[in-house]
């Protein structure tokens, strides 16, 4: 079975359109991002927006049952991955 999700092809998603495709409120995705099972969002200007590559790791870690601790270590992964792009 296929599990990966496709997001929109408008650019890096913002939280309306995470919350759209996840059914995750805007709250949930802050409160995620602070406990580490979220990635954090980049802002451009006024916006945040989320890498897509990063948020389709993590909603597919999620569908295929990962905990909460396997999910930190993909997020933690997916930020060092992203600051050593940037290098």
């Amino acid at each position: 079975m296929n599990t990966m999700l496709r997001m929109p092809k408008k650019g890096e998603p913002d939280a309306g359109t995470i919350c759209g495709l996840s059914g995750l409120a805007p709250s949930t995705i802050y409160r995620d991002v602070k406990r580490g099972t979220f990635p954090k969002p980049v802002k451009i200007g006024a916006v945040s927006v989320w890498p897509e590559r990063e948020v389709q790791a993590v909603l597919n870690a999620r569908i295929a049952g990962k905990s909460d601790e396997e999910i930190c270590a993909i997020v933690a992964d997916l930020h060092r991955q992203r600051t050593n792009a940037a290098a």
